[in-house]
């Protein structure tokens, strides 16, 4: 099997536990104002197969010690559901632990029976939770949250290890109520590992520029210090 590729990456070191071999999928159903990818939304890429992707993530077997391993990252990754599980499977055949970065923004209860195998061939999620308000994240990211929440509940429900990422960025996603709420989230499942909080940051700013594309949050600060540790005092398990 074949799937769209958007670029690799030999050793991550922010996806995941340990060294990782980091594979960036590409497309995106989402239009988050604050990505710094929007060369994976659309068509592009290389056409990779999973055999060719193995080959090239097990050369660096040897620096993945007892915690790394390769994750799959996007764009959005469930986009190309099939795909990701044939790599997972073949991967966990070499030995390999198995991580994807996802929003979750495909997944519905109806088809929850069809993420059984990628569920069964993925050690670790790292689950991005854009937004806790419906509202608030459908004008963050042009859609509503429910897809991303009910994938939460599923993974719980079926004993997943996740990561929890929330992307602070300032007015938009840091003020305290929406903070707690999603607190209050989170601990309400029971195979939360940690939670991340990623600073907003503009580096990103410069492929609009090249895309022709004006950047959504121009004149957005990045978050202070203060509402960094805030985030964090709030969110973060200890």
């Amino acid at each position: 099997m074949t799937g769209r590729v958007h670029s690799f990456e030999s050793f991550g070191t922010v996806d995941g536990p340990g060294i990782r071999f980091v594979v960036f999928l590409q497309g995106c159903p989402l239009r988050c104002l604050y990505c710094h990818n929007p060369d994976t939304w659309g068509g592009g890429g290389s056409e990779y197969s999973t055999d060719e992707i193995v080959k090239r993530a097990v050369r660096y077997k040897n620096y993945f010690g007892d915690n790394g391993g390769v994750t799959v990252s996007g764009g959005e990754p469930l986009l190309q559901r099939a795909f990701v599980c044939e790599l997972f499977e073949k991967l966990k055949a070499e030995g390999v632990h198995t991580c994807l970065d996802t929003s979750g923004c495909t997944f519905t209860p109806e088809r929850a029976e069809e993420f059984l195998p990628l569920l069964n061939a993925t050690d670790l999620f790292l689950l991005d939770i854009k937004h806790i308000d419906p509202t608030e994240h459908q004008k963050l990211t042009g859609q509503g949250n429910e897809n991303t929440l009910a994938f939460a509940r599923f993974l719980s429900e079926n004993g997943k290890k996740m990561w929890i990422r929330h992307v602070l960025v300032p007015d938009l996603t840091d003020k305290d109520e929406w903070l707690y709420a999603l607190r209050t989230f989170t601990d309400g499942l029971k195979t939360v590992e940690k939670t991340e909080v990623l600073p907003y940051h503009t580096m990103g700013e410069v492929k609009y520029q090249n895309l022709g594309l004006d950047y959504p949050l121009q004149g957005v600060p990045v978050p202070t210090k203060e509402r960094i540790e805030n985030a964090k005092r709030i969110l973060c398990r200890k």
